[in-house]
């Protein structure tokens, strides 16, 4: 027995019980109506699934009119209930304009009792389809929501900084490729959010590919799909990352890891804005914005022996460049500020802060990790410590690391300025204890308090 709901309208009692003695049998619930006008009320006390609605209802009606008001109303209040017209031979054309309005199918009088039991079967499954893809739809609202508010915020307000989120905001109404540049941790995949975020496609997907993952023989697959029996393990049809992302971005993570042999099949796809799934003949159409990113220099991307150049030429229509955190130390201390925040309500609650001194250490270190490295600092430290105030030792940075030097800076000849030679050592011997002070005073040979008073005097 089916577990759906029935609702049979008609005026004839004769054809209302026969229907409730055939339908009990096969269906979890079975209601009848002989006055379409109840209609609306036995909706709001129960979830039908199908609705058998007459045509006609009175003596002598026949036009069919009053079945297609009610259908127009059922569907108004449910639009995804199932529902089946009842009509004799002679209606056969209002059958079909109720159709057009939104009908289901519809049965004929005299009916056959197997004709009736297949055609509401199979308005149970379809409502259950209807459901399911209405929930389907309302999840993809919840998680596009909750992707673009998932710790996504841009955070700075350095000059690097500004002029990024410029670009960002100028490219991202269009439908151009973008290719962003940057090291490990900077914040490339968040970019390449925010691009999708302003862009026309922001309540579509956002599909993240990370192109040094994606082993070369299952390649064409992950990406294009492959039909049922393509190869050995393919025991269904599947669908393509990029058919999966139709309409919405696709972000290529990593694209500096893909060997040259793959680089030409992307290419083609780019080209032809079609796929073609492993094991099918037919290509399908795709509509996907691309955006990729690397943190492979310049140098290599240029280098046609590891990459192409025409498919270079295909993804940076618009290239964006993401500076090292070292570049913009001013954001520094407003993203440990967030995360400080936010890893303090994760973990207990408990509201934390940095002494001056844990902020001189953020400022002063080269972070070779960039934004992503500051953060897992932040957690840590959260994590570790169980003071209210956070100090350079909790942030436990590793000074074994050499600092990288400024992006484009020249490094300035050597200064034998007497003043400069002791901030120097000072600021050297912080760095190598970490900002513990007793620590760096023993080193430098002078007590806390006079350690202090040149870390006044130099701010440090």
């Amino acid at each position: 027995m089916s577990t759906g709901t029935v609702l049979v309208v008609d005026d004839d009692d004769d054809i209302l019980t026969a229907s409730r003695l055939l339908l009990r049998r096969e269906f979890g619930h079975v209601a009848t109506l002989s006055k379409p006008d109840e209609i609306p009320a036995k909706l709001a006390e129960n979830n039908f699934d199908v609705v058998l609605l007459d045509m006609n209802f009175g003596p002598g009606e026949s036009s069919g009119k009053q079945g297609l008001h009610w259908l127009e109303k059922i569907l108004e209040i449910d639009p995804d209930i199932v529902v089946v017209m009842i009509t004799a031979h002679g209606s056969l054309n209002t059958a079909v304009q109720a159709m057009q309005l939104g009908a289901t199918d519809f049965i004929v009088k005299p009916w056959q009792n197997e004709k009736v039991v297949a055609t509401v079967s199979t308005g149970v499954r379809l409502r259950e389809s209807r459901k399911e893809a209405r929930t389907l739809r309302q999840t993809n609202k919840v998680l596009l929501r909750e992707t673009a508010a998932s710790d996504g915020q841009i955070i700075g307000a350095s000059a690097a900084t500004k002029k990024l989120l410029d670009i960002v905001s100028r490219a991202a109404p269009t439908d151009a490729n973008v290719l962003i540049l940057g090291e490990n941790g900077t914040g490339k995949e968040l970019i390449a959010r925010e691009l999708h975020r302003q862009s026309n496609r922001a309540d579509r997907g956002f599909l993240t590919i990370d192109m040094g993952s994606i082993s070369e023989s299952l390649f064409e697959s992950e990406l294009f799909g492959h039909k049922k029996g393509a190869f050995t393990d393919a025991s269904e049809d599947r669908l393509g990352r990029f058919q999966a992302a139709d309409g919405g971005t696709v972000f290529l993570d990593e694209i500096g890891n893909l060997p040259l042999h793959l680089q030409a099949k992307l290419l083609r796809v780019l080209e032809q804005r079609r796929v073609t799934a492993v094991g099918s003949d037919e290509s399908q159409a795709i509509d996907v914005r691309v955006i990729a990113a690397t943190n492979a220099p310049v140098t290599t991307l240029r280098d046609e022996n590891h990459f192409r150049q025409d498919l270079l030429f295909r993804l940076n229509t618009v290239e964006i460049t993401v500076p090292p955190l070292r570049d913009r130390k001013s954001d520094i201390l407003p993203i440990a500020q967030h995360y400080c925040a936010v890893y303090s309500q994760k973990y207990g609650g408990k509201k934390r802060s940095f002494s001056s001194a844990a902020e001189q250490a953020l400022l002063a270190y080269a972070w070779p990790g960039n934004v992503r490295a500051l953060r897992h600092a932040i957690e840590r430290a959260i994590i570790l410590s169980e003071r209210a105030v956070i100090e350079p030792a909790d942030l436990q940075l590793d000074y074994s690391q050499p600092p990288q030097p400024k992006s484009n800076v020249s490094i300035a000849p050597t200064l034998l300025n007497l003043d400069q030679l002791e901030r120097d050592a000072i600021k050297k011997a912080l760095l190598k204890h970490g900002f513990n002070i007793s620590r760096a005073a023993a080193e430098l040979g002078l007590t806390r308090a006079s350690l202090y008073r040149r870390m006044e005097k130099h701010d440090l």
